[in-house]
């Protein structure tokens, strides 16, 4: 069975503030805008993922949940991990290594670095820094999600917000 991936960085959040905790950052408008136009184009891709998985912070969450809105997917059904707030690389593989077998494909929504490294750790691909609002679609033949680690998906596609089609 095939399975995908789609791995996404937040959307345009609000500066950090002396007075604010970074998790309680909120999307400025342009950032609503961006995963909104995201998730029409993701949607016109066929993008339809049975599970979105997001981080606890308010710009993860909140990117993941107009993404869901736009995929026509119950945002009231999205999985929030505090452990992909801070919590590296092996917090997106311990989600995905957890996802049930019959998930075809997911979305995970979190921060960077954390995202650009776990791209790179599952493809063995030069990512670089993923932009904010971007998403990449990683592949992966014959394997449960138990069995995905280092090196066993390929990189479908990626998109960043500035690459969608009307966009200067």
């Amino acid at each position: 069975m095939s399975r995908i991936l789609y791995i996404v960085r937040h959307a345009k959040a609000e500066d950090r503030a002396i007075f604010m905790a970074d998790h309680d950052r909120e999307l400025t408008s342009e950032g609503i805008i961006a995963a909104a136009r995201m998730g029409r184009y993701l949607r016109d891709q066929d993008v339809r993922p049975d599970v979105i998985i997001s981080s606890t912070a308010f710009r993860a969450k909140d990117t993941a949940k107009v993404l869901a809105e736009q995929l026509s997917y119950d945002p009231a059904q999205i999985r929030l991990s505090p452990d992909l707030f801070d919590g590296g690389p092996k917090a997106y593989m311990a989600a995905v290594n957890a996802l049930a077998d019959d998930t075809s494909s997911a979305m995970i929504v979190g921060h960077n670095p954390d995202v650009s490294y776990f791209a790179e750790f599952l493809t063995h691909e030069n990512v670089g820094s993923m932009s904010k609002g971007a998403v990449i679609a990683v592949s992966f033949e014959d394997l449960t999600w138990a069995e995905i680690s280092s090196r066993t998906g390929s990189i479908t596609f990626r998109i960043a917000p500035k690459q969608l089609p009307g966009e200067k």
